[in-house]
C-alpha cells in the first residue's frame, strides 16, 4: 500500500498545480489481488464487519423460526431487532433510540442487498485505499452513512409527500456512495472494465449512479435514494475540505488510536522525549554561520548571477551582519 499518493492533495490550494495521476499505473495496480492478511487493511475490516453482522443476525433470525410460526417469528424478530437497530423515520422514535443513526449503517436484512453493497464497496474502496492509505476509507464511509441517515429523517419529517408515510433506513448504501464520490474526485479519469473499448472513466459510472438516484426518488424507495444523495454530498465535502487543508478523518483516527492503545500494554505511559523537546516553543540552539570575506564574495557573486531574491535567509543574514561589521 502506497500511503504517499494523496499527500499532495491538501497541500495545494490551486488545483491546477496538483500533479496529474498516471492512470495506466493505477489501472495496473488495481489488478493486484487484495491481500486478506495485510496488516491494518481498512477495506477488509469494513467488509468483514458488515458480513459478520449480517451473518450474526441471520443466525438469530433462523433461531426465531424454531420457536414460532413463520408470521409470529417475523413479527417478533422485527420488534426485537429491526426496530432497535434500523433508523426510524419518526423523530419521536429516533430520540428514544439515537444509536440507530450509527447502527443502521451496518445492518442488512436481504442477501442480495448486502452482496451488491459489498461488491461496490470493494470496487470503489479498493481504489480509494490504494490512493489514500488505510486512514481515510472508514471515516468517509461513516460520514456518508450519518449524512444519509440525517437526510432520511429530514425528508420524512419536512417534505409534505413523506409526512403521511413511515419506514426504516438500513444498509451501507449511503456510506458506499460517499466512498464512490470521494474516489471519483481523487482520480476521475481512472478507467474500469478495460475490456469495454478501453474502459469506462470512473466519473461516468458515478454520474450514472447519481442520475439513477435522482430519477428514482418518486419511486418506492424514495427515502433510500435521498439518503444516497446525502452520502454522495458527504463524500464530496470530505475531499473538498481535505484539499483546503482540513482532514476530517484525523479526529476519528486519533480517537480509534487512543481507544486501541488503552488495551496495548507495550505502549509507554508517557512520551517524555516528545513532551520535553518536540512540543517546546523554544529552539534548542541558534545556528550562527561564520562570517568571512570569502563567504561574502561568494554571496555577492550569487547576487550578480541570479539576483538578490535567490539568496537564502542565512545568506541574507550574513550580508546584513557584514554591513554592520564593515567587512
Amino acid at each position: 500500500m502506497r500511503n504517499w499518493k494523496l499527500n499532495f492533495i491538501p497541500m495545494y490550494r490551486d488545483q491546477s498545480k496538483i500533479p496529474k495521476l498516471k492512470m495506466s499505473y493505477y489501472e495496473k495496480e488495481y489488478k493486484r489481488r487484495l491481500s486478506l492478511g495485510e496488516d491494518g487493511n481498512a477495506l477488509v475490516m469494513l467488509i468483514a464487519i458488515n458480513l459478520v453482522v449480517f451473518v450474526l443476525f441471520k443466525f438469530i433470525y433462523v433461531l426465531y423460526f424454531f420457536g414460532y410460526d413463520e408470521g409470529v417469528a417475523k413479527a417478533n424478530y422485527y420488534a426485537d431487532f429491526t426496530r432497535n437497530i434500523a433508523l426510524p423515520s419518526s423523530f419521536r422514535l429516533f430520540i428514544q433510540k439515537p444509536w440507530t443513526l450509527i447502527t443502521h449503517i451496518f445492518y442488512h436484512e436481504d442477501v442480495w442487498h448486502i452482496i451488491s453493497n459489498m461488491l461496490w464497496l470493494w470496487a470503489f474502496g479498493y481504489i480509494m485505499q490504494d490512493l489514500t492509505g488505510n486512514r481515510k476509507l472508514i471515516p468517509v464511509f461513516i460520514y456518508g452513512g450519518i449524512a444519509g441517515g440525517i437526510a432520511f429523517l429530514l425528508a420524512f419529517n419536512l417534505i409534505p409527500a413523506f409526512k403521511e408515510t413511515s419506514g426504516f433506513a438500513l444498509g451501507a448504501s449511503a456510506g458506499i456512495m460517499a466512498v464512490a464520490i470521494s474516489t471519483t474526485m481523487i482520480a476521475p479519469a481512472y478507467r474500469i472494465f478495460p475490456m469495454l473499448n478501453g474502459g469506462i472513466p470512473l466519473w461516468v459510472l458515478t454520474m450514472i449512479f447519481l442520475i439513477i438516484d435522482l430519477a428514482t426518488i418518486p419511486g418506492t424507495n424514495s427515502g433510500g435514494h435521498i439518503a444516497h444523495l446525502a452520502g454522495a454530498f458527504a463524500g464530496f465535502l470530505f475531499i473538498y475540505t481535505l484539499r483546503k487543508g482540513y482532514d476530517g478523518s484525523e479526529w476519528m483516527n486519533n480517537l480509534y488510536d487512543w481507544f486501541n492503545n488503552l488495551f496495548n500494554p507495550s505502549k509507554p505511559k508517557k512520551r517524555i522525549k516528545h513532551e520535553l523537546f518536540y512540543k517546546s516553543k523554544r529552539t534548542p540552539y541558534t545556528k550562527t554561520p561564520n562570517l568571512t570575506q570569502q563567504r561574502i564574495d561568494e554571496i555577492l557573486d550569487k547576487i550578480n548571477q541570479r539576483g538578490y531574491s535567490h539568496l537564502t535567509e542565512e545568506e541574507k543574514e550574513l550580508l546584513k551582519r557584514a554591513s554592520q561589521e564593515d567587512l
